[in-house]
């Protein structure tokens, strides 16, 4: 499956290390494409883990997550504007 993670942690006192772990976890799943962005194919199982491990870290109450989930990247296009510094490039 296709996915594209986003997150919003708040910059709080706590919030560095929340971000840091936050983002330590989803480096090991997916692909980071733009600050707190990140995209790549995951089996159902891996989304269940990422899931459980980032609901470990963050604060319900403070951060947010977004996962959006596509059966493929092909029923997806990718637009980008600006600088196009597109990490996924250069992949296979």
């Amino acid at each position: 499956m296709y996915v594209i993670l986003v997150y919003d942690i708040k910059g709080d006192e706590k919030g560095q290390r929340v971000l840091n772990r936050t983002f330590k976890i989803c480096k090991r799943y997916l692909s980071h494409i733009q600050n707190s962005v990140f995209e790549g194919e995951l089996a159902e199982s891996q989304i269940i883990k990422l899931k459980y491990e980032i609901s470990k870290e963050i604060r319900s109450d403070l951060d947010s997550v977004i996962i959006f989930k596509s059966r493929n990247q092909k029923w997806l296009t990718k637009e980008m504007w600006g600088i196009d510094d597109d990490k996924t490039s250069n992949f296979l």
